[in-house]
């Protein structure tokens, strides 16, 4: 199991629940190191005190707040610790939510909360049901590295997931990036929602990260002495400044949908893009008399008891 990154508790009303924060991701990026190009010695980071231009050990360091530009007041690692706050040492649930009402962008890093032994597990699996049986989700405040945080709690595989979430005010607006009005045809859009649903997938399973792949072959080449890959070649990026036309855009984005999903053999069907026949014009006052009153002749049903 993974090293837990946070121990502490779950305060959910009047039940504590020992937990442990999991990293629910895993690092599979290529790291480099920095060198001296000229004999590839390793340059590394020293931590050098600006007054007496010493070389400080890790032990040696502390936490400042520069009050003004000749003042600086101390703050403890023990100090932070001991702060007076109920989400020290536990994530606080505070409230109970619809999933769908929380915003995506507001969602930031994933952790498992793993039970912290076995007088966990029931109060653990209680929260679980809970979050299930109501289909809602949790919201809670802890504290972590010098900051209160706001989290979501929901459950996935039969764990509990904490999401961290950035607070409102932390989020931008997005109006000033909204462009300026434009002319679009309704057939432009219907072609556009058509090449949409002709790319949609049940899975998105099938995709992987080709840059690192293309990153080991460059390092296997190089170490091996060998010609590195060659470039693909440039495709797909319009001329900065030109006015496409949309419609064979999309036209020919259908095309290439096609010969991609045939040459890969990958599950999914593409669609021919043609304009939705427009249904002919609706008298709606008399469908909504007779819907009203089919509806007022059926009788209602009685609710069977949950």
């Amino acid at each position: 199991m993974p090293r837990p990154l946070w121990s502490g508790a779950i305060s959910f009303g009047l039940v504590t629940i020992p937990t442990k924060i999991i990293s629910a991701r895993e690092d599979h990026s290529i790291h480099f190191r920095r060198v001296h190009l000229k004999d590839m010695g390793r340059v590394r980071t020293r931590k050098i005190c600006e007054l007496d231009e010493k070389e400080l050990s890790q032990e040696e360091i502390g936490t400042g707040y520069e009050v003004s530009k000749d003042e600086v007041v101390p703050v403890t690692d023990r100090e932070l610790q001991e702060m007076p706050l109920p989400t020290a040492k536990a994530i606080e649930i505070v409230a109970f939510v619809d999933a769908d009402t929380i915003d995506p962008v507001r969602i930031g890093e994933s952790y498992y909360l793993g039970a912290d032994g076995q007088v966990a597990a029931k109060p653990y699996t209680l929260l679980r049901k809970a979050l299930e049986r109501s289909a809602k989700v949790a919201i809670a405040k802890w504290a972590w590295h010098g900051r209160e945080r706001l989290g979501l709690l929901q459950v996935k595989g039969g764990a509990i997931v904490l999401h961290a979430m950035h607070w409102p005010d932390e989020v931008r607006s997005p109006e000033s990036l909204v462009p300026k009005p434009v002319e679009l045809d309704e057939a432009e859009i219907e072609q556009a929602v058509q090449l949409a649903e002709s790319m949609t997938t049940d899975d998105i399973a099938q995709f992987r990260e080709h840059y690192r792949d293309a990153l080991e072959e460059l390092i296997e080449a190089k170490s091996e002495g060998k010609e590195r890959p060659a470039p693909p070649e440039a495709g797909g990026v319009g001329e900065s400044g030109k006015v496409m036309d949309l419609m064979a855009a999309l036209n020919a984005s259908v095309t290439a949908a096609k010969e991609k999903r045939g040459g890969s053999g990958e599950g999914g069907t593409v669609h021919e893009i043609r304009p939705r026949r427009k249904s002919p014009a609706k008298k709606p006052a008399a469908k909504k008399t007779a819907t009203k009153k089919i509806m007022a002749s059926k009788p209602e049903r009685k609710r069977s008891a949950s």
